[in-house]
C-alpha cells in the first residue's frame, strides 16, 4: 500500500507539470511566444526567490512586475491565476486517486470512510439497536449558501469541471496508448478554452444567478453521488450486526440551501425570488427524473415471452397510454412510458416550461412523490420476484433512492432574516392597531409579556384597512409564500426559519407572532406547527447569553407547545464567522464549545432533543477547516445523530465539483456523525484542568484581539488601506453588499469580506491573532503550563483541531508580502506601528505552536498540505506582488480599465491559490 501511495504522490507532481505545460502551450498558441516567455520568466524569478529567501519576496521579481504595462500584466496575471486553479484540479484528482486505492485495497484504516467508522464502532462494542435507532432518527445535511467568496464565473467553473473529468479519465486509461492520447487531446482543448475565456463577470451576480450556480452542482455531482453514498452504507451494513435487512435506509442524508431564502442584509431576496428558487429547484429535479426514466426504459427491454412479470407491473403496462406495437411484449417499457407521461404532466403542473423529450400521450399527474415511488417499487418487486434482482439493484435502485431524498422539491430551502428586521415589523404591526405601544422601546421583560399574551390569541394584528411599510409588506409576503410552498411542494420544501443576531427571548417570540400573521402558526391549532424556528447566536456576548435565552423561551407555554408539535426537537445555529470577527479565533472557538456544552445540558433537562447547525465558512477565520475533524472534536453529546453545516463560497466547488470529491465529502460527514454520536462519551470528556486552561487562555486572547481591532486608534483605517477590502467591495462577487450599512465600521462589515481582505494581503489575521500573546502570558503564571498545553494537544480533539487549523493559516501567512501592502498606505507611521504589533503576535503565535506541537517548522506533520503549498506558492506570490503594484497605480489615479481588470484578476487568482480564503 505504501508503494501505491508513493506512486500516487508522483502522479500528482506529473499532473501538475502536465497541466502547467499545456497552459503554457495554450498561451503561446493564442498570444505568441513572447507572452509565454514572459510568464516563464516571472515563474523562474519567483521559484528562485522562494528557494533563496523562503518566505520573503524577490526584489528582482518586484522590479520586473512593476515595469510591465497593464495589458501585459493582465496577461501574466491570468496565467498565474489559471495555473493556481489547475493545481487545485490536480490535487482534487489526487484525492480521488487515493480514495480509489483505498477502495481497491479494501483499506478500512483511511480516516473518514464509512468502512473505518463501522470498524471503530464495532471495536467499541456499539450495540446493533443503537445504530439502528440512530440512523432512523439521524439528520446529516450540508447546506449550500450564496456567500460570495466564489469569485469565478460559472462558465469558468464548467471548463474546470471538464478539465477534472479529462484528468481523471487520463489517470484511469492505464497503458492503452490510444486512449491516453485521446484524453490528452481533450485536456489540451479544455486548457485552451480556459485560457481564451474571460474569467471576470461583466455584472454583479443576481439572486437568480446564485440559485442557478448552486443547482449546477446537482447535475455534475449530487444527483449521482447521494444514491451512491447510501448504497455504500447499505453494503457496509448488510453483512454486519447492524443490518437493516431488506429495508432501505431512511433518508437521513439530505441537502439544504439558503440560496433564494436568505434575506439577512440582502434586499434583493423577497417573495418573488423565493417562489422562483422553489420553481427552479423543482424543475431541475423533474428534469433529472425524466432523464433517468428514459434511460431506465432503454435498459428494461425484457420480453414477457421469456420472463414473467407481477400482476401489479402488468397493470402498470396495461394502464399505460403507450400503444406502440413494437413494445407490445415489453411490459416494463410500457409501464415506464406511462410513468414518464405522468411525470411530465407533474413537471408541467409544478412550473417546468420545457421538457427534453415529450411523452407519448397525455396522462394524469402524480399527486405526490410517494405515488411515483410506489410505481418504481412495483417495477423493482417484479424484477426481484422473477430472476432479475441484479437489474433491480442498479439504475432503478439509485432512482428510487433519489426520489426518496429529493421528492418533488429537490432541496430543503431555509429562510433567514435579521432579528432587527423582525423587531421593526412587529413594532409597526402593534402601532397600527394599538398606537403608543412603542414596542421597540419596551424593556425585554415587557416585550416577552406582550408577545406571550399575543401568542394566546388568534386575532391578527394586520388588517387590510391599513397601509404598511415596504419592509413589513415584504417580510409578510415571504412568509405567505412559504405557506403556499407547503401546500404545493410539502413542508419539507421550507422546513426552517433562522433568526440572525438572536440575542434575547423576544427575538424568538417575534417570529412566532409573524408566523401567526401569515398563517404558519395558529394558537387554536398548535399541533399544526410547520416551520422550525432556529435562533442563530453569533457574537461573543450572544453566545454567552444563549443558554439563558433558550431557557426563558422554553418556559413560554406557546413556544414549548410549538416545539413539541415539531417532534420535540429544537435546532440551534451557531455563528462561527461573526463570533470570530467579534472576539478572535481562540475565543470564538472556545465560546462556541462552551455554548454547545450548556445547550446539551439544558435540553437534556428539558426533555427536548437538540440539533446543532454549524455556520462554518470556507476559511479558518470563519470556522472552516476539515469537516470530519471538526465534527468529531465537538463536545460529547453535541451531535446525537444530527448535524447540519453550511457549505460556502469556493468550498462548494472544492467539495462538489466532481463526483469523486462529492462522494468523499458526504462519506466524511456520515462517518463523523456516526463516530461522534455512538462512541462512548467517557473517552471524549476533556480533563477539567484542560477546561480551566482554555478559559484562561481565551480571556487573554480576547483581550489582545479586542485591544488591537476595536480599541486601537486608526485600526479601522489600517484595515481599509492595508488590504484590498475597498476594491473587493466593488467586485462582482455576490448579490449582497459587503457591509450591513453604508459605514466603514468593522462592526457593520460582513464577516466574509473581513476575512477575504486579510487573506488577500496574506496577513490572515482572523485565523490566529491573540493566540501567541495569550500563551506567553499564561505560561508566565504556570510553571508547568507547557506540559499541560502539550497534553491538551495530545489528548483533546477540540484543541488538536484548533491548533491544526491555525497551523494551516500560519503556513499560508506571509509577513514579507503583508509588509508591502502596509507600505502602500498614506499613513505609514501610524500603520507601521499597528503592523509591528501584528507581526510580533504572528511570531509569538508561531513560536507557541512550535512549543506545543514539538515541531521545528510549520506543517511538519502534514506532508500533504506541505506539498500543496510547495506546488502553488511560487506561483501565488507573484500574484500578490502584481496586486500590490496595481493597487499603487489604481489608488494614485494612474490606472485605466486594463488596470482595474488586472486588479480584479489578481483577486481571483489569489483566492484560487489560497483555496479557503474567505
Amino acid at each position: 500500500m505504501q508503494g501505491k501511495r508513493l506512486m500516487a504522490s508522483r502522479a500528482l507532481v506529473k499532473d501538475v507539470r502536465l497541466l502547467g505545460r499545456l497552459l503554457c502551450e495554450a498561451i503561446e498558441a493564442s498570444d505568441g511566444k513572447e507572452a509565454r516567455e514572459i510568464v516563464e520568466q516571472v515563474r523562474t524569478l519567483s521559484v528562485a526567490g522562494h528557494r533563496k529567501t523562503g518566505r520573503h519576496l524577490n526584489d528582482k521579481l518586484a522590479l520586473f512586475c512593476a515595469e510591465m504595462p497593464p495589458r501585459t500584466l493582465k496577461r501574466v496575471i491570468r496565467a498565474f491565476s489559471q495555473f493556481s486553479q489547475l493545481v487545485n484540479i490536480a490535487e482534487d484528482a489526487h484525492q480521488a486517486r487515493m480514495q480509489r486505492f483505498s477502495i481497491v485495497d479494501r483499506e478500512p484504516a483511511m480516516p473518514g470512510t464509512i468502512a473505518r467508522s463501522l470498524s471503530v464502532l464495532a471495536a467499541a462494542g456499539v450495540e446493533a439497536e443503537d445504530i439502528r435507532k440512530l440512523l432512523l432518527e439521524a439528520v446529516v445535511s450540508p447546506v449550500f449558501t450564496a456567500h460570495p467568496t466564489e469569485v469565478r464565473r460559472k462558465s469558468v467553473i464548467e471548463i474546470e469541471q471538464e478539465l477534472a473529468r479529462c484528468l481523471t479519465e487520463l489517470d484511469q486509461a492505464g497503458l492503452i496508448e490510444q486512449e491516453m492520447g485521446r484524453h490528452k487531446e481533450d485536456l489540451e482543448r479544455a486548457t485552451t478554452t480556459l485560457w481564451q475565456t474571460n474569467s471576470l463577470r461583466g455584472r454583479r451576480l443576481q439572486v437568480v444567478d446564485e440559485i442557478l450556480n448552486g443547482l449546477s452542482y446537482y447535475d455534475s455531482t449530487i444527483f449521482r453521488v447521494i444514491p451512491e453514498v447510501y448504497e455504500i452504507l447499505e453494503n457496509q451494513l448488510r453483512d454486519s450486526p447492524w443490518s437493516f435487512g431488506e429495508d432501505a435506509l431512511p433518508p437521513f442524508l439530505r441537502m439544504g440551501s439558503w440560496i433564494g431564502g436568505d434575506r439577512d442584509g440582502n434586499p434583493y431576496v423577497n417573495g418573488e425570488t423565493l417562489r422562483e428558487a422553489l420553481r427552479l429547484q423543482s424543475e431541475r429535479v423533474f428534469s433529472f427524473y425524466l432523464g433517468e426514466l428514459h434511460s431506465l426504459g432503454a435498459e428494461l427491454s425484457l420480453d414477457d415471452r421469456y420472463v414473467k412479470v407481477s400482476q401489479e407491473l402488468q397493470r402498470l403496462a396495461t394502464d399505460s397510454p403507450d400503444r406502440s406495437e413494437r413494445r407490445r411484449h415489453e411490459p416494463y417499457r410500457l409501464a415506464i412510458s406511462g410513468m414518464y407521461a405522468r411525470l411530465a404532466a407533474t413537471a408541467r403542473k409544478f412550473g417546468s416550461t420545457e421538457l427534453v423529450r415529450e411523452p407519448v400521450a397525455v396522462a394524469p399527474s402524480y399527486l405526490c412523490p410517494a405515488e411515483f415511488a410506489k410505481d418504481l417499487a412495483t417495477i423493482s418487486k417484479s424484477l426481484t420476484a422473477n430472476g432479475a434482482e441484479k437489474i433491480a439493484t442498479g439504475k432503478l435502485r439509485r432512482l428510487q433512492r433519489a426520489v426518496d431524498v429529493f421528492g418533488f422539491h429537490l432541496v430543503s430551502l431555509d429562510l433567514r432574516q435579521n432579528s432587527e428586521v423582525h423587531q421593526r415589523v412587529v413594532h409597526e404591526l402593534f402601532e397600527n392597531v394599538r398606537p403608543g405601544t412603542r414596542y421597540e422601546a419596551l424593556a425585554e421583560s415587557d416585550k416577552i409579556r406582550l408577545l406571550t399574551e399575543e401568542l394566546r390569541s388568534a386575532q391578527l394584528l394586520m388588517t387590510p384597512l391599513r397601509t404598511y411599510s415596504a419592509e413589513t409588506a415584504s417580510e409578510l409576503s415571504v412568509l405567505r409564500e412559504a405557506g403556499e410552498a407547503h401546500k404545493h411542494y410539502g413542508r419539507v420544501s421550507i422546513p426552517n426559519y433562522i433568526i440572525s443576531k438572536a440575542g434575547s427571548p423576544s427575538d424568538v417570540l417575534e417570529v412566532m407572532v409573524l408566523f401567526r400573521e401569515a398563517g404558519l402558526f395558529r394558537p387554536d391549532k398548535p399541533e399544526a406547527a410547520s416551520i422550525n424556528i432556529i435562533p442563530l447566536f453569533e457574537t461573543i456576548s450572544d453566545l454567552r447569553r444563549s443558554h439563558d435565552v433558550m431557557q426563558t423561551v422554553l418556559a413560554v407555554e406557546a413556544y414549548r407547545t410549538y416545539v413539541e408539535a415539531l417532534s420535540g426537537k429544537q435546532e440551534i445555529m451557531l455563528g462561527y464567522s461573526d463570533s470570530n470577527k467579534d472576539g478572535g479565533y481562540l475565543t470564538s472557538g472556545w465560546e462556541l464549545y462552551k455554548a454547545e456544552t450548556t445547550f446539551i445540558q439544558l435540553f437534556e433537562r428539558e426533555g427536548i432533543r437538540l440539533s446543532l447547525f454549524h455556520g462554518r465558512g470556507g476559511s479558518v477565520g470563519r470556522g472552516g477547516g476539515p469537516s470530519y475533524e471538526a465534527i468529531t472534536a465537538l463536545p460529547p453529546g453535541a451531535v446525537a445523530g444530527s448535524i447540519r453545516l453550511t457549505e460556502q463560497g469556493e468550498v462548494i466547488a472544492a467539495k462538489y465539483s466532481n463526483p469523486a470529491l462529492g462522494r468523499r465529502n458526504l462519506e466524511l460527514l456520515i462517518a463523523a456523525t456516526l463516530e461522534a454520536s455512538l462512541l462512548p462519551s467517557d473517552a471524549k470528556e476533556p480533563d477539567p484542568e484542560y477546561l480551566g486552561a482554555m478559559e484562561e487562555l481565551s480571556d487573554l486572547a480576547f483581550g489582545a484581539y479586542r485591544r488591537l481591532v476595536y480599541e486601537t486608534e486608526g485600526f479601522e483605517r489600517f484595515f481599509w488601506e492595508a488590504t484590498i477590502i475597498g476594491e473587493i467591495a466593488k467586485l462582482n462577487i455576490g448579490s449582497r453588499p459587503a457591509s450591513r450599512s453604508a459605514s466603514r465600521r468593522i462592526e457593520d462589515l460582513r464577516a466574509i469580506p473581513w476575512v477575504f481582505g486579510w487573506s488577500q494581503s496574506r496577513m490572515m489575521l482572523p485565523g490566529w491573532f491573540g493566540f501567541g500573546s495569550a500563551v506567553r502570558q499564561w505560561l508566565a503564571g504556570h510553571p508547568d503550563g507547557l506540559q499541560i498545553l502539550q497534553g491538551m494537544h495530545r489528548d483533546w480533539p477540540f484543541f488538536q483541531t484548533l491548533i491544526a487549523n491555525m497551523e494551516m493559516v500560519l503556513a499560508k501567512t506571509n509577513m514579507a508580502i503583508a509588509a508591502r501592502y502596509v507600505g502602500l498606505t498614506p499613513h505609514a507611521s501610524t500603520h507601521e506601528k499597528i503592523f509591528a504589533r501584528i507581526k510580533d503576535e504572528w511570531e509569538a503565535t508561531t513560536a507557541a505552536l512550535f512549543s506545543i506541537t514539538d515541531q521545528a517548522s510549520l506543517l511538519e506533520n502534514n506532508p500533504a498540505l506541505k506539498q500543496s503549498i510547495h506546488h502553488r506558492f511560487p506561483c501565488l506570490d507573484p500574484l500578490n506582488q502584481m496586486q500590490i503594484d496595481l493597487l499603487r497605480r489604481h489608488r494614485a489615479g494612474e490606472g485605466d480599465q486594463d488596470t482595474e481588470e488586472a486588479l480584479h484578476l489578481t483577486i481571483n487568482g489569489i483566492a484560487a491559490g489560497l483555496r479557503n480564503s474567505g
